[in-house]
């Protein structure tokens, strides 16, 4: 595998390797000697093309998160909520697919969401800790302050994520 830095303190790119035959593939997913991040708490989803999910992000015990794509392809966008960080407010865009065989490893205090591409897309995210409904919270995925070149539109989003707060008021809750 091969990981590439950003210019986002910890979001790191990760390259895998699939090796492909006549009986299928096998792809490597994940390195800890890499990422030196345990991830007790695994996910799996599912999506149809358009839909958007997120971004979500929890206020305490927030998660770092490795997202990779066992099927299907995604515009995936992490945004750094660190009040400290040079890159506050900003965010990260690529797309993860099973055929460019990338994944990403979000630090924690970043907004995540994600655009579903193709047809039918399976994402799996491992994250450093686990899920707490208490804490869960959502910047809109088309606020105006952040500015995300999104390649949509009009998404299919769920009831919650359509209740989801402007970035100015996710700043003023902190």
């Amino acid at each position: 595998m091969k990981f590439k830095k950003t210019r986002f303190k910890d979001l790191i790119v990760c390259n895998g390797k699939s090796f492909k035959d006549n009986r299928g593939f096998f792809r490597e997913v994940f390195e800890k000697r890499k990422i030196k991040k345990e991830l007790p708490f695994l996910c799996l989803s599912y999506s149809k093309k358009n839909v958007l999910r997120g971004l979500h992000t929890q206020t305490k015990n927030p998660q770092g998160k490795y997202i990779s794509v066992i099927k299907g392809k995604i515009f995936d966008v992490a945004v750094d909520l660190r009040k400290n960080s040079k890159t506050y407010g900003k965010y990260f865009s690529i797309i993860l697919s099973d055929k460019n065989c990338k994944s990403l490893y979000i630090p924690p205090n970043f907004a995540h969401g994600f655009l579903s591409l193709d047809k039918k897309n399976y994402v799996l995210y491992s994250n450093t800790k686990y899920r707490s409904k208490k804490y869960e919270t959502g910047i809109k995925w088309n606020d105006k302050d952040l500015k995300i070149k999104w390649p949509i539109k009009k998404p299919i989003l769920s009831q919650k994520d359509k209740k989801n707060i402007d970035f100015k008021n996710f700043k003023s809750n902190k």
